[in-house]
């Protein structure tokens, strides 16, 4: 078998044999050095030539999950999580904080984050703590819609046929119990609903808003001529 060359982080934890969550706060921290194959990926010479044991020792005291990690922010805000309500801050808005560089993810698992309480901390004690949780609170396409104060087919317009608008991330739905009938929901930030109406001037606004039920969009002319560019 041919010698890996290359490392993804995953792989060069292993390699070391420690922790993919030491791993990443290592890199986090400037213990390892950047990736020098590509975006992500280490050559094998300096996979070889970092020191495990000081990745061992650079990681944090505790993580906590990405749920515990939201419920902090919001008891921050002085808004706390209630359970069984849907939750003023949720784990939507702790990858978008991860996004923004403001929290390491320890875990390569897509399915639930583990960060640093000490991160969580200082990210509560940021003085624009309410306005970047308003800017990446979670809006479905219904949500963004009405956000918009215009009919969901107009929005789709926007989203699906003229690529207005990106989301954040995809959610799964399901309708029953059963996963086969699950569909794939795009997730979008707020701020990036709410910088629509300034980035997209060829509309009138006005306009679209005051379309009824049933009546043709104003957004059909623009979809006609980016489906023929």
């Amino acid at each position: 078998m041919a010698r890996r060359t290359e490392y993804d982080a995953q792989q060069a934890a292993g390699r070391l044999k420690v922790p993919i969550a030491a791993f990443r706060w290592a890199r986090h921290a400037g213990v390892i050095p950047p990736p020098d194959a590509g975006d992500r990926r280490w050559m094998r010479a300096t996979v070889e030539a970092m020191d495990p044991s000081a990745i061992q020792a650079s990681l944090p005291n505790g993580t906590i999950s990405g749920g515990q990690a939201a419920d902090r922010i919001a008891e921050a805000l002085g808004t706390p999580n209630t359970p069984g309500e849907a939750p003023v801050v949720g784990t939507f808005t702790i990858r978008r904080l991860i996004a923004r560089g403001l929290l390491v993810d320890l875990t390569t698992n897509d399915d639930y984050e583990l960060v640093s309480p000490e991160q969580v901390t200082e990210v509560c004690a940021r003085p624009d703590l309410a306005q970047m949780t308003a800017d990446d609170a979670p809006l479905g396409p219904t949500q963004a819609a009405e956000h918009l104060g215009v009919r969901r087919v107009d929005f789709d317009h926007m989203h699906l046929r003229l690529g207005w608008v990106a989301p954040a991330e995809w959610r799964e739905a399901r309708y029953g119990t059963s996963r086969a009938g699950a569909v794939q929901v795009p997730i979008f930030r707020t701020a990036d609903i709410d910088a629509l109406p300034r980035a997209r001037t060829e509309i009138d606004w006005a306009e679209l808003r005051a379309v009824g039920k049933g009546q043709r969009s104003p957004l059909l002319g623009l979809v006609k001529a980016a489906a023929s560019a």
